[in-house]
């Protein structure tokens, strides 16, 4: 079995959030306000400073939609939709299918708010599958990029601007008369958090739904089939543990999902576009920031850690 990344940061630039034990770059990153984790997956803040000249060549791989604002950088990205490059921008990505190649050049600022399967559609809002290894301007999704940007001073602290992602969002909330994500999708949510192993036969009947009606919903709110919703779901939780960024007490049940070594170096080269191996030696910041908090939020989901407790990897 591969062994998990060491020390690998990119001594070229330096992250906000800190790094994991590992030395691996951690975003600031938490949960939401109560009233708002219906809707709300994540939101994280990232500062990095680097060389003018410096360029990062990274990916992303997130199994959730996302609206960022982009405060500072020069960005390129390899969409489904074709290269794209952006600076200082707002911007929705819907959710990867497979690694996106991603690059910033110089310093840059990213603010995010992730929202939950099922916020979209309960928000009357973009249309997920549409979206998938996507990323659009705010106005295709009805916001104002100036108007978001202008919300976010470049001098505000981290926590200063979460705050506001959640005012943005709660006004999507009152607007859509706080209706909430199908409670399907919420179940389906928990398994690809807790056992993406799970048969789509076993999570119907748990939902107590026809199988047909159970694939309906994730396509729409999941913007994929749920056998392909699991097996991304199982192989982030993997690449979590390669990099450093999850509880190595579940390692040997993360190992074990996968059938044998063939069988998990086929879903990472589908997947991420390369070998357990060529994951591990490769730096990869921009992805471990995204699976870190990711990490995050499953934990607190399964209930194993609270929002704000130290997490293993720290």
């Amino acid at each position: 079995m591969i062994k998990r990344v060491r020390p690998a940061v990119d001594e070229a630039i330096s992250a906000g959030g800190g790094t994991s034990r590992d030395g691996q770059p951690i975003s600031y990153n938490r949960s939401s306000i109560p009233e708002l984790r219906p809707w709300i997956s994540r939101l994280y803040a990232t500062v990095v400073t680097a060389p003018d000249d410096y360029r990062l060549s990274c990916g992303l791989l997130n199994d959730t939609c996302f609206l960022r604002i982009q405060l500072q950088g020069e960005w390129t990205a390899e969409t489904g939709r074709g290269p794209l490059a952006y600076a200082r921008a707002a911007l929705f990505f819907g959710p990867q299918s497979r690694r996106m190649p991603v690059s910033v050049t110089g310093s840059f600022t990213s603010i995010g708010v992730s929202l939950r399967p099922g916020a979209c559609h309960a928000f009357k809002g973009p249309k997920i599958p549409e979206h998938v290894d996507a990323i659009v301007r705010a106005e295709d999704i009805g916001l104002s990029s100036e108007a978001l940007i202008e919300r976010f001073p470049d001098d505000a602290d981290p926590e200063r601007w979460l705050q506001e992602l959640e005012a943005v969002v709660r006004e999507r909330v009152e607007a859509a008369g706080g209706a909430e994500p199908d409670p399907v999708t919420r179940h389906f949510e928990s398994v690809c958090l807790a056992d993406p192993n799970l048969s789509i036969s076993e999570i119907a009947e748990q939902c107590g739904v026809e199988l047909r009606k159970l694939e309906r919903i994730v396509r729409r709110d999941f913007g994929m089939a749920p056998k392909q919703a699991l097996r991304r779901a199982r192989a982030l939780d993997m690449a979590s543990h390669l990099r450093g960024v999850a509880d190595q007490a579940e390692a040997e049940d993360l190992i074990l999902r996968y059938y044998d070594q063939s069988h998990l170096i086929r879903e990472f080269v589908d997947l991420f576009g390369m070998s357990p191996g060529q994951f591990v030696a490769r730096p990869q910041p921009l992805l471990t920031l995204a699976l870190e908090s990711r990490q995050a939020r499953r934990l607190e989901a399964l209930e194993r850690i609270v929002p704000g407790q130290v997490r293993p990897w720290q």
